[in-house]
């Protein structure tokens, strides 16, 4: 093979459609929309236009909100974490951090952090620093040994506050306010 030689393998560049270029072409004329009607010109946008109709995405209630200080994760289970160190794309015997895990291809996108979940299993002893972690994962780590630093404050549980309970009244407070009423 020369360079001379060198070719892209069949249909692999496919060149676009030319309408409107006469009847041996097989898209002349109407270009193939047809016989006028709304359609059939351009600058027509009707998806969901039901004739006049009211369409089903306005008949149907609106529901649900979009919460704008929802944070979007990157999920790593605690079993590719451990096929990870298998393959020794990551070292156990440090730290782990997320742009490690970035780095080694594990976690693609780090969008608002990173949060562990328990699925999968891990036999190694490891020491990781991520943004959030299942409860059960921190657990399953800590029972092996390893250390999990969670970046993120998780909220505290406001405790509800208890209204201070009626004082009980002692038989000679009562004994004494009963003897100054019938005194006067």
């Amino acid at each position: 093979m020369r360079l001379n030689e060198l070719r892209d393998n069949p249909n692999a560049r496919k060149s676009r459609t030319r309408v409107g270029r006469g009847i041996g072409s097989g898209k002349g004329k109407t270009s193939g929309r047809g016989h006028k009607g709304q359609k059939s010109r351009s600058g027509v946008a009707i998806k969901g236009f039901e004739g006049g109709q009211m369409p089903i995405h306005m008949r149907l209630p609106k529901r649900g909100f979009n919460n704008i200080s929802r944070k979007n994760f990157s999920e790593l289970t605690l079993g590719n974490l451990q096929a990870a160190i298998t393959k020794g794309l990551i070292d156990n015997s440090k730290k782990i951090t997320e742009s490690e895990l970035n780095a080694s291809g594990i976690v693609k996108k780090i969008k608002d952090g990173v949060k562990i979940l328990n699925k999968g299993e891990i036999k190694d002893k490891i020491d990781i620093s991520v943004t959030k972690a299942t409860q059960s994962s921190i657990k399953l780590i800590e029972s092996l040994g390893g250390k999990i630093e969670i970046l993120e404050k998780s909220k505290e549980k406001k405790e509800i506050k208890k209204q201070p309970e009626e004082k009980e009244i002692s038989k000679e407070a009562v004994e004494t306010s009963t003897k100054d009423s019938a005194d006067k």
